[in-house]
């Protein structure tokens, strides 16, 4: 029996839970393993008999504790998917003021920013609390990794999103040359 053990903000405790427990029920059979959640102090136990899958599981709490619908978290079941999460305190100390500008900077106003790097990436983006998280394809995620701490430095927007593009279109010029060399 493999087991791990993490806490979780109590806020997003009833999210993981859903309702009558049906998000729990969903996650713990797509995984195989049992949540156990003490929702007065945040701690949530997964016990299962594959490590890998207990693996999984930590990753899909973990996404819905940074913010993320479970829905979206559960697509880390998919092997070829992956979670990242940025500290935005490792960019912008600990001046609340300027944690706020980065925030701003990544959502955009009305999230035009983060949702136009959704898009460019082909990942979903979370940013809550002091972090920012990315669930996606694990070369997406690295794309968009690197886009967000372009931004967090301070890279000019529109700067990041010509990057973008032109990763994009490297990768299919990549995968386009594979299919066609046997």
């Amino acid at each position: 029996m493999h087991q791990e053990e993490l806490k979780i903000t109590k806020d997003r405790i009833p999210i993981l839970i859903g309702r009558n427990g049906s998000v729990k029920k969903h996650i713990e059979s797509i995984t195989s393993t049992k949540l156990t959640i003490d929702s007065k102090e945040g701690d949530v136990l997964i016990e299962g008999e594959d490590s890998f899958n207990v693996y999984i599981t930590k990753l899909i709490v973990m996404a819905v504790s940074r913010g993320f619908n479970p829905e979206i978290a559960i697509i880390l079941a998919n092997e070829n998917t992956s979670l990242e999460i940025i500290n935005i305190h490792d960019f912008s100390g600990k001046s609340k003021i300027k944690e706020t500008r980065m925030k701003a900077r990544i959502i955009g106003t009305k999230g035009k920013s983060r949702h136009l790097l959704e898009q460019l990436t082909n990942t979903d983006i979370c940013v809550y609390g002091k972090t920012v998280s990315i669930i996606g394809k694990v070369e997406n995620t690295i794309m968009a990794r690197r886009a967000l701490e372009m931004l967090l430095k301070g890279s000019k927007h529109g700067n990041v999103y010509q990057w973008l593009e032109k990763q994009q279109h490297y990768l299919r010029e990549v995968s386009r040359n594979l299919k066609f060399n046997p």
